[in-house]
């Protein structure tokens, strides 16, 4: 059995920062802090700063009052900051700055009085928090319901950041059939569409493909079916205690790649369990995209 490694794969500048803003709010406070949701969608990255005293919840109204909380990166309502004030909670806002990007188009198309199509899962985090910040129709990238609009209205269409880039095409085409003049923002982040880039290249050199993350990480599981879309047979895992050893028969070169939350760590514990004749990295693929601490949370770094 030989191995072949996606390039890029595992985190992405934005769960870096989320994570590191995590340490650094328990480095200044001490536990515990309380993050509201995951903050990024990984049970390891989760249970790692929950081991250090974070505490995750679903909601603000968890949250003890006079608390410090940090925001997950997926971003967040407006009514959420609403109820952190009423509990006089000490917010920090760990929000990936390409989800603030679509935060602040959604708020800029409002104020112009444009109809707002957010193409995007219902009910994922990133959603509830981009679609509270205006009026908007949120439709699917795989099966779009077109809002009906007068035919003279100002139109623009967002996206939430871990879509498959190719669903989301065909979706943004089938708006703009029915509303030509749209404005069409490419809101699909870097590392979305790094990761579905490499892995269709990959997918061609491959019997199969293994996704290492979580079953709720939107990115992970658009890499599957990425994959599945190639023709090859794709699994989503997060540890190897989900390997089944029929899915390699008669198959001899496995592909790895992981989703922008995954931590190399959990490759490599797939790594050491198949234990591969040879392992192949693709020697193309590098991201060197860093975000840097926002201004309004530098004083987490001053001792």
């Amino acid at each position: 059995m030989d191995v072949y490694l996606a390039k890029p794969r595992g985190f992405c500048a934005g769960v870096e920062l989320a994570v590191e803003i995590v340490d650094l709010a328990l480095k200044k406070y001490g536990p515990p802090i309380y993050v509201k949701h995951q903050i990024v969608h990984n049970s390891v990255v989760v249970a790692k700063i929950e081991a250090k005293g974070a505490i995750t919840v679903n909601s603000v109204e968890e949250i003890p009052t006079d608390s410090i909380v940090v925001f997950s990166a997926h971003g967040s309502p407006p009514s959420d900051y609403e109820k952190a004030k009423k509990r006089n909670l000490t917010v920090l806002d760990a929000i990936c700055p390409l989800v603030t990007k679509v935060h602040n188009e959604a708020k800029k198309y409002s104020a112009e009085g444009k109809k707002i199509i957010l193409i995007g899962h219902k009910g994922h985090q990133e959603v509830l928090g981009t679609s509270g910040q205006a009026k908007m129709d949120i439709i699917d990238d795989k099966n779009p319901d077109i809002p009906k609009y007068d035919k003279s209205s100002d139109i623009a269409i967002i996206t939430q950041t871990t879509l498959s880039v190719k669903d989301t095409k065909n979706a943004v085409e089938s708006v703009k059939k029915y509303y030509p003049k749209s404005i069409v923002r490419n809101d699909i982040c870097y590392a979305t569409t790094n990761r579905q880039k490499a892995i269709e290249s990959l997918s061609t050199k491959v019997d199969i493909i293994l996704v290492i993350g979580a079953k709720n990480s939107s990115n992970c599981n658009r890499l599957k079916e990425t994959v599945e879309k190639m023709g090859k047979p794709a699994y989503l895992i997060s540890s190897p205690r989900e390997i089944k050893k029929e899915w390699f028969q008669k198959k001899n070169k496995i592909g790895i790649t992981s989703g922008a939350s995954t931590p190399e760590i959990q490759v490599e514990s797939i790594l050491k369990y198949l234990s591969p004749k040879n392992i192949y990295e693709s020697k193309e693929g590098n991201e060197d995209i860093v975000f840097t601490i926002p201004r309004q949370l530098r004083f987490l770094t001053k001792k």
